[in-house]
């Protein structure tokens, strides 16, 4: 009988993605299931960028596109970068894939050698492990715990870089912690990638959901050495409500850039043509929705974390930008929930789920395999409603009661 290859052997679906299958399910059983797993915004995509997109499908713009994206996006996307992040790109030093995910993925194809180690800060986005290894290379993990803000501890990280270390994943704002990280963090990491000759591939995905004042930085903004090492990725799904439009991008050195879009043009070729034309739309737009979404999540956030502050045996940090809170859930591990033991996020997740209705995602997703040091959080998305976000913080508070 044949096999199957030994790089999928050990990919494992996405705990967020099964969450929400899940969810989904009990919705279609009727019942009353509030979400908080899924890390996407419940707005609409603004009107003008949907009008662009129909205009386009009007004007025919329907065919095949270069496979690293159309000019007019590209320079709407090297605009976006000098005018946002003070990063000087030419369109050729862009590539267009479908949603910053592919983007990562391609990035991880264009740069790791089997064997190749890439140092993984965790709590961290589930898809990095599973990327880094269908690219042949070696997860090296970092544990970034709460009480240092969930933040990278410069002298750890200097432990863990070795001759076979070639990159380090670096996201911020952070998902799932909310994390932004200051200017002094990421000069330090600069330093250190280019003492030791490692890329940096920043994943700024979350870069606009960012509040009260946090700054963001990119680090291929510091200087033309530290940008000649950074693969920086970006995308609309978060900033522009676009999540089913699948358009990221990213940038690059030329040789790095050209190398991602040989690997596309050989396994996707071009992203969606109407996406591309929305997209220059949501780039050079208006800003107003995207600030009064900024402004909404922001007040959703301030409801979600004084909420769970006050739910006995729960607590949280406040997060500085994404729309995601980490709960910690460890003064519950160990005691009994409906006849089960609370062994970990896992249990606890699922009696959420069964017991209140209310969808979290489990801390395990969110590192290594079996790392207890995220097996006591739970992922709790406020990218919903407030009167959802109310609702959901009363069943959780009233299943939390009986557990003993």
């Amino acid at each position: 009988m044949f096999s199957l290859s030994k790089r999928v052997s050990g990919i494992k679906p996405s705990a967020t993605l099964s969450l929400a299958a899940k969810a989904q399910q009990m919705k279609n059983q009727g019942k009353d299931v509030i979400s908080f797993g899924l890390g996407e915004p419940d707005f609409e995509t603004p009107d003008h960028i949907k009008k662009a997109a129909i205009a386009a499908i009007n004007n025919g713009f329907t065919r095949y596109t270069p496979v690293s994206g159309i000019m007019d996006l590209k320079e709407a996307i090297c605009h976006k970068f000098k005018v946002d992040n003070t990063i000087s790109y030419e369109p050729s030093q862009i590539v267009v894939s479908n949603g910053a995910k592919h983007s990562l993925y391609n990035a991880l194809q264009a740069i790791c050698d089997p064997g190749d180690e890439v140092i993984i800060p965790y709590p961290c986005w589930v898809s990095y492990t599973y990327m880094v290894e269908l690219a042949g290379g070696k997860p090296v993990y970092l544990f970034t715990p709460e009480q240092d803000g969930f933040r990278i501890d410069l002298e750890k990280l200097q432990r863990l870089i070795t001759k076979k270390t070639k990159a380090i994943m670096l996201n911020s704002p952070n998902n799932p912690t909310g994390c932004a990280y200051p200017l002094a963090d990421l000069q330090g990491i600069a330093e250190l990638a280019l003492k030791n000759k490692f890329y940096l591939i920043s994943d700024e995905i979350y870069e606009k959901l960012i509040y009260d004042g946090t700054k963001h930085y990119s680090p291929a903004a510091f200087d033309e050495k530290i940008k000649n090492l950074t693969i920086t990725v970006n995308g609309v799904s978060k900033t522009y409500a676009m999540t089913g439009w699948r358009i990221g991008f990213a940038a690059a050195n030329k040789e790095i850039s050209k190398a991602m879009d040989n690997i596309q043009n050989h396994s996707t070729s071009n992203p969606n043509s109407i996406a591309q034309k929305a997209s220059v739309s949501a780039l050079l737009g208006p800003i107003e929705p995207i600030q009064f979404m900024i402004n909404t999540f922001a007040q959703r956030r301030n409801i979600m974390v004084n909420e769970l502050n006050n739910i006995s045996h729960l607590s949280c940090r406040q997060p500085q930008g994404a729309f995601y809170v980490m709960c910690n859930i460890s003064e519950l591990i160990g005691k009994t929930c409906q006849g089960r033991v609370i062994s970990g996020s896992d249990v606890f997740s699922e009696l959420l789920l069964e017991q209140a209705h209310v969808a979290v995602t489990p801390g395990s997703a969110f590192g290594p395999e079996n790392a207890a040091e995220t097996d006591s959080f739970v992922r709790i998305s406020y990218a919903t409603g407030t009167e959802d976000i109310l609702r959901g913080m009363t069943r959780i508070r009233d299943l939390v009661k009986t557990i003993v």
